[in-house]
């Protein structure tokens, strides 16, 4: 038996996912949660083989949990199962140690094949996805100024960025100006949102 945790913020899509897991003969679900942060507890007491993890949740983001999730528990596979097919995603993923990643309008058939093959360690990527992932390339943006987009993207202005981020505002200015020229849009807020739409942030 494949034993599944499943973690997801909506209460219907976890219980649909769930359901229709434990229709297969060889897969059972063991742990359901609703935050990111309830991820690792739930997977220490119940022993998943395969941990499903949505990419936004409240609490800890999906795949920050799924980092701390492979390093703690490496024995336990990741098969991220996300609305958002985003190429920064999927780099993100397999970057915490995720051995899968596909996107929720799978076929059920094609959900339970993802989960026996994780489980095994085969990697399973949506091909759709995988195709956009070589067009875009991966993650350009340094950590700062993913740090200083995630600020314009939340609505802050300069002075309020630099104030969060403990910079002066011609660091942030810097910063925001190097994002532009990497995303090819010709403003902050363009960047926040072309970052953020290629899952870069």
């Amino acid at each position: 038996m494949i034993r599944v945790l499943i973690a997801d913020d909506q209460a219907l899509v976890r219980g649909a996912l769930a359901a229709m897991l434990d229709l297969e003969p060889d897969i059972t679900v063991v742990a359901q949660v609703a935050r990111g942060d309830d991820i690792l507890p739930a997977a220490r007491a119940s022993e998943p083989d395969v941990a499903m993890i949505d990419v936004q949740m409240p609490g800890t983001d999906g795949l920050t949990a799924a980092g701390r999730l492979h390093r703690a528990l490496p024995g336990c596979r990741i098969l991220v199962c996300t609305t958002f097919g985003r190429p920064g995603y999927l780099a993100r993923a397999m970057a915490a140690g995720a051995t899968g990643f596909i996107v929720k309008d799978a076929t059920p058939e094609e959900l339970a094949e993802a989960v026996r093959k994780v489980a095994k360690g085969i990697r399973v990527v949506d091909p759709a996805l995988a195709t956009e992932s070589l067009v875009h390339g991966v993650n350009p943006l340094t950590a700062r100024e993913r740090e200083v987009l995630r600020a314009i993207d939340e609505g802050r202005t300069i002075g309020e960025a630099a104030g969060l981020l403990h910079l002066s505002e011609g660091t942030v200015r810097n910063h925001l100006s190097s994002a532009i020229g990497k995303t090819g849009t010709r403003g902050r807020n363009e960047a926040a949102v072309v970052a953020r739409e290629r899952g870069w942030l």
